[in-house]
C-alpha cells in the first residue's frame, strides 16, 4: 500500500468524476510506471453505469474514507505459532525475534488466543501444583524436546492426563506408599526404584544423567505401558525444567481478546490502545485471519495515503478524511474551492466544460495514444458534462475534443448521447434517495453551507414524476446535511430549461433575488442547464451582495 497512489473524483460521482479518475490513473501508470488506482467516493449513478458497460470497463472500487489505516503502518509479521507447543519452545521463539507476545493460531491461521512474557514467568514462578503437566495434559513429546531427551520406550505421541510430577529420592519400600497409578516420576539408576515405579503404574519414568536403562527394565515397561525417557539432565535439573514442557494453550488468554483489523482506521483505535496496558495487539486480515502485530509505537509511523482529485478542488466535495491523506495532484475545470495543502502540488484548472477534456489534453501533450475504450470514457464525459455540446460550460474545445474521442471509440456522437441520457434519465423506478444522490455537491460562501443536486432528463414526464417524489424527500436531506440551504435542479435538456426545488430557511428568497424572478410559486430558470456555470454563481454573487 506504501506506494500506491488513488485517484479520485468527488462524493456522489458523476459520469466526469468517474471516467475522468479511470483515465487519469491509466495515464500516469503508462508514463511513471508507479501504482496508480481510480477509486470512486459514491455510487455510480446509472448513466455512469451504461458507459462503464457500454466501454467495458469495470467499475472503480469504493473508498469511503482515505485516513491512514492499520495497512498502512508497519506491522510486524510475527508467525503465530501452535497451541501445543511448550513454554520453553515459545520462551525460545520470543528471545529469538526479541518480542513479548506469541499468538496462537490454528491449522487455517485463525486467532485462539495469545500468550506473553508474564504468562511465562508466572507459570514458572507462581504454580506449586505438581500436578499441573497432566491438568494440563501435557503431551509426551514436549518433555522428551525440553529436557533434551531420549525416548526409550512408549510413544511420543502420548499424553499425560492424571497423576503427578515425583522425584523418586527415597527407597522402594516408602515410594510404594506415593507412587501412584498414571503418576510422571523422576529417578536416577538405581533398579530397584526403576522396577517399583513401573510395578506402581507409574505411566512414566524419566531416568536422569543419561543412564543406561537395563532390557529387563525396558520390557516390564512394555508389558506395562509404561513410558521410559531417559535425559542428560541430572535429577535436580529435570525436576526444574519438566515444567517448562507444559503445552502453552494452558496458560494463554482466549478470552476477551482485543484485535483490529487491516482496515480499521488509526485514529479508532489509537484511544483503544491508550486504555490498555497491553504490548501488542494482533492484526487480523479481512477474511479473519492472522497476519501480524502493531504496538503504540507502530502508530507513530503511519504513513499518509497518496491521493490525486480530480473534477474538484473543495473540501466539501472530497472523501472522508483526507485532511489526512498526502494531495500529489489536482486535475480540476470548477471554480477555486477551499481545499488546502500542507505542501505545493501540481495543480491543473482550466476553464473547460469537462475534466476529462484536460485529461485528454494530457495524453496528447505526452504522446500517448488513447486506447478505444478510454476515449469512449473521456467522450461520454465530456458530453455528459456539456450537456451534448448544449451547455454553457461548453467551449470549442470541449466539442472538438468529444468529436476527435468519439472518432477513436467509434461512435456517432448524437445517437449516442440520446442512448446515455436515455439511460441516466430512467429514474422512475428509483428511489427518492437514489435519485437525489445521483450528483450532489456542497458549497460554502463564507459561513454559509448549502447543497446542489441536478438531474437532467430529455423528458419532460420523467422529471413531473421525479419531483413528486424528491419533494416529501428534501425536508429530511435537508436535515441530514445540516445545511444552511438545500437546492435541486431539474433540467431540461431538449428545452434548455430547470425547475428549481429549495428547502430552509431563506432559500426561496435567495433563489428569486438570484435569478431576478417574481414569486409565481414555481421557479423555473429559461436557458439555464449548467449548475457549475451559471446557478452556483449566481448564487454566490446574491449571498455577497446581501453581505454588503
Amino acid at each position: 500500500m506504501e506506494n500506491v497512489v488513488f485517484v479520485i473524483g468527488h462524493v456522489n460521482p458523476d459520469t466526469d468524476s468517474i471516467c475522468s479518475a479511470i483515465a487519469y490513473a491509466k495515464l500516469k501508470r503508462i508514463i511513471t510506471g508507479g501504482e496508480y488506482k481510480a477509486k470512486r467516493a459514491g455510487q455510480i449513478n446509472s448513466e455512469t453505469r451504461f458507459v462503464l458497460e457500454r466501454f467495458g470497463v469495470p467499475a472503480p472500487s469504493y473508498l469511503s474514507d482515505i485516513r491512514p489505516q492499520v495497512k498502512d503502518i508497519e506491522i510486524r509479521r510475527t508467525e503465530g505459532v501452535d497451541r501445543g507447543i511448550s513454554l520453553k519452545t515459545a520462551w525460545s521463539f520470543m528471545r529469538k525475534n526479541n518480542v513479548v507476545t506469541l499468538p496462537i493460531v490454528d491449522e487455517n491461521n485463525y486467532l485462539e488466543g495469545l500468550i506473553t512474557i508474564g504468562d511465562i514467568a508466572k507459570s514458572y514462578m507462581d504454580v506449586y501444583d505438581n500436578r499441573i503437566l497432566t491438568k494440563a495434559e501435557t503431551p509426551c513429546i514436549n518433555i522428551i524436546d525440553t529436557l533434551e531427551g531420549e525416548l526409550v520406550i512408549g510413544s511420543s505421541e502420548a499424553y499425560f492426563t492424571e497423576g503427578k510430577v515425583l522425584i523418586a529420592a527415597a527407597n522402594p519400600d516408602l515410594m510404594e506408599n506415593y507412587i501412584e497409578k498414571g503418576d510422571i516420576v523422576i529417578l536416577g539408576n538405581r533398579y530397584e526404584s526403576q522396577l517399583c515405579a513401573i510395578e506402581m503404574n507409574a505411566k512414566c519414568i524419566i531416568v536422569c544423567d543419561g543412564t543406561k536403562v537395563s532390557k529387563t527394565i525396558i520390557k516390564m515397561a512394555q508389558n506395562n505401558g509404561c513410558i521410559i525417557i531417559r535425559t542428560p539432565y541430572d535429577t535436580f535439573t529435570a525436576a526444574r525444567f519438566i515444567n517448562q514442557s507444559i503445552p502453552i494453550r494452558f496458560f494463554m488468554t482466549n478470552q476477551e481478546l482485543i484485535t483490529f483489523t487491516t482496515d480499521d482506521y488509526i485514529e479508532d483505535i489509537r484511544g483503544i490502545m491508550a486504555k490498555k496496558r497491553h504490548r501488542d495487539f494482533p492484526v487480523l486480515n479481512k477474511d479473519g485471519n492472522y497476519c501480524g502485530m502493531i504496538s503504540r509505537r507502530n502508530l507513530l509511523g503511519a504513513r499518509r495515503k497518496k491521493v490525486i482529485l480530480v473534477d474538484h478542488n473543495e473540501m466539501s466535495q472530497a472523501v472522508d478524511g483526507l485532511e489526512d491523506a498526502e494531495i500529489l495532484e489536482i486535475i480540476d475545470h470548477h471554480r477555486l474551492g477551499s481545499l488546502e495543502t500542507i505542501s505545493p502540488v501540481y495543480f491543473r484548472n482550466q476553464p473547460l466544460g469537462c475534466t476529462a477534456t484536460i485529461i485528454y489534453q494530457m495524453y496528447r501533450e505526452n504522446g500517448i495514444e488513447v486506447e478505444p475504450h478510454i476515449a469512449g470514457l473521456l467522450c461520454s464525459a465530456i458530453l455528459s458534462d456539456t450537456l451534448a455540446y448544449r451547455s454553457p460550460t461548453c467551449t470549442d474545445i470541449d466539442r472538438i475534443s468529444a468529436e476527435e474521442l468519439a472518432g477513436k471509440a467509434g461512435i456517432q456522437v448524437e445517437e449516442y448521447a440520446k442512448e446515455m441520457f436515455a439511460a441516466g434519465s430512467n429514474l422512475t423506478l428509483n428511489s427518492p434517495e437514489e435519485i437525489f444522490y445521483q450528483d450532489f455537491k456542497k458549497f460554502t460562501a463564507g459561513d454559509l453551507t448549502f447543497g446542489v443536486g441536478q438531474i437532467n432528463s430529455m423528458n419532460q414526464d420523467e422529471l413531473e414524476a421525479i419531483k413528486e417524489k424528491l419533494l416529501p424527500y428534501m425536508q429530511k436531506a435537508y436535515y441530514d446535511h445540516r445545511v444552511d440551504m438545500l437546492f435541486f435542479m431539474l433540467t431540461n435538456i431538449i428545452e434548455s430549461s430547470t425547475e428549481l426545488l429549495y428547502q430552509g430557511a431563506g432559500a426561496k428568497e435567495l433563489l428569486l433575488n438570484a435569478s431576478k424572478l417574481k414569486d409565481n410559486g414555481i421557479i423555473c430558470l429559461k436557458e439555464v442547464v449548467s449548475r457549475k456555470k451559471q446557478l452556483i454563481p449566481a448564487l454566490m454573487f446574491s449571498l455577497q451582495q446581501d453581505n454588503v
